[in-house]
C-alpha cells in the first residue's frame, strides 16, 4: 500500500499520527488535521463504509465522498484501534491510488493484529504519562507545603573535640514515606530537582542564623543547580553566614568551564567548595582536580571498615597526600567506629563526621551542642 497512517481522534477530528508516505510529504504528514465528515474512518465506525475496499470504485458510498476523488482513493483498509478500556483511540489506516483486487481478509486480519499492537503501546505510554504526572505532582506538593524539615549532622575537629560546623540534611514528612535519595531523585525526575534543591538550601539557611559564628553550614548542591546561577544568588541573600557548598555529583559535568565560573562567584559571597563523596560515583579524581575544591569530603564508602581494610587505607592515604600538597581539608564520612577514627588520625584525617560523634539533630540541639558544657557535646 502506497500509504499507511495511525489517526486519533479528536473533537469531531482526525490527527494524524505515525505516518508512512513516501514520496507524499506534502500531502500527508504528522500532524495534519481533517474533519471526520471528510474522511472515511466515521463512516468505517458507522457501518456506512466497509473495513476493506479493495476497489473503491465498486462502492457507491466511496464514490460519494469528495477525498475519494481529491486524494485518488483506489484501495482502503482501515481498523480501529481501541484502547484497554474499549474506547477508540483512532484508526490504523493503509490505502492505494489504484484498486487492489487481492486484498481480502487475510490483509484485514493483519491490520487488526497491528491495530492491537499500537492500543497496546498507546496504553504503555498513556500509563507512563499517568505515572509522571502523578510523580509531578507529589513533589509539586511537597514544594508547595514545605513538607520536609531540616536536621544538623557536626562536623568534628577530632583534636579539638568540638564541632567545627553542621551538615544539613533534609528529612521528609510527605507520604508515601520515602528516603531523601528517593525525594530528591524523583524531583530531578520531573525536572523539578533544582527547585527541590534551593527549597531545602533556603530552609538550611534560615535555619542556620542561630548557629554560633564561628561554625559553619555545609549545604549540597548538584552541578545542575551551581550551573543554573540560582545558588549564588540564594548565598547572597544570607550575608554573613560561614558556608560550604557541598557539590554532589551524580552524572558528568559537561562544562567544568562553567561550572569552575559559578564556583568562582560562590567563592564571592564567601562560601568554600567541598567535593562530596569522594571516592564514590563520578566524584573521581577528575572532578577533585577540575574544581580545586577547599575541602574534599570522603565517601562512606572509604571509612567503613577502614580500620580492618589496607586497600581502604592505602587509597585514603594517597587522597590525603593530595589534600596536604594542595591545602584542602580533608573530612571523613560515616565514622561509626572508635577503630575506625583512630586510623584515620593515623593517616592524619583531622575532621569528620558519623553516628560516632552524634546523629543528625534539630537545629536547637545543634546549638546546645555548641554551647553546653564540653563533657555533653558527643550525643551518640
Amino acid at each position: 500500500m502506497a500509504v499507511a497512517y495511525v489517526s486519533e481522534f479528536q473533537g469531531d477530528e482526525t490527527v494524524f499520527r505515525d505516518v508512512d508516505a513516501p514520496g507524499l510529504e506534502a500531502v500527508i504528514k504528522p500532524g495534519d488535521r481533517r474533519s471526520l465528515d471528510d474522511v472515511y474512518c466515521r463512516h468505517i465506525l458507522a457501518g456506512r463504509l466497509p473495513e476493506l475496499i479493495p476497489d473503491t470504485g465498486a462502492n457507491a458510498f466511496a464514490q460519494k465522498l469528495p477525498i475519494t476523488h481529491d486524494s485518488q482513493i483506489g484501495a482502503h483498509m482501515s481498523v480501529p484501534v481501541r484502547l484497554e478500556d474499549g474506547s477508540v483511540y483512532g484508526m490504523f489506516c493503509c490505502l492505494n491510488f489504484s484498486p487492489d483486487p487481492s486484498l481480502n481478509d487475510r490483509d484485514l486480519q493483519m491490520m487488526r493484529v497491528f491495530a492491537d499492537l499500537t492500543a497496546r503501546q498507546l496504553g504503555e505510554e498513556a500509563a507512563g504519562k499517568r505515572v509522571a504526572t502523578d510523580k509531578r505532582d507529589r513533589v509539586a506538593a511537597v514544594l508547595r507545603d514545605q513538607a520536609f524539615r531540616m536536621v544538623f549532622q557536626p562536623i568534628w575537629d577530632f583534636a579539638e573535640d568540638r564541632p567545627l560546623g553542621f551538615e544539613a540534611l533534609c528529612r521528609f514528612s510527605a507520604e508515601p514515606y520515602r528516603t531523601p535519595d528517593i525525594w530528591f531523585a524523583e524531583a530531578d525526575e520531573v525536572g523539578l530537582g533544582r527547585e527541590m534543591e534551593l527549597a531545602a538550601i533556603e530552609v538550611a539557611l534560615a535555619a542556620g542564623a542561630v548557629l554560633p559564628r564561628g561554625c559553619y553550614i555545609s549545604v549540597n548542591a548538584s552541578p545542575a543547580l551551581i550551573l543554573s546561577g540560582r545558588l549564588a544568588a540564594a548565598l547572597r541573600r544570607h550575608p554573613g553566614r560561614r558556608v560550604v557548598v557541598e557539590v554532589t555529583e551524580h552524572a558528568p559535568v559537561a562544562d567544568y568551564a562553567k561550572l569552575l565560573w559559578e564556583c568562582a562567584r560562590l567563592r564571592e559571597t564567601g562560601a568554600r567548595i567541598a567535593v562530596d563523596d569522594a571516592g564514590a560515583g563520578y566524584a573521581g579524581l577528575q572532578h577533585i582536580l577540575q574544581l580545586r575544591p577547599d575541602m574534599i569530603k570522603l565517601d562512606i564508602a572509604l571509612v567503613r571498615a577502614i580500620d580492618t581494610d589496607p586497600a581502604r587505607r592505602a587509597l585514603v592515604s594517597a587522597l590525603m597526600f593530595f589534600a596536604e600538597e594542595t591545602g584542602c581539608l580533608m573530612v571523613a564520612e560515616g565514622i561509626e567506629t572508635q577503630a575506625e577514627l583512630d586510623i584515620l588520625r593515623k593517616l592524619g584525617v583531622h575532621c569528620g563526621q558519623g553516628y560516632l560523634f552524634s546523629r543528625p539533630l534539630p537545629i536547637e540541639a545543634a546549638v546546645a551542642m555548641v554551647e553546653g558544657p564540653k563533657a555533653m557535646r558527643r550525643v551518640g
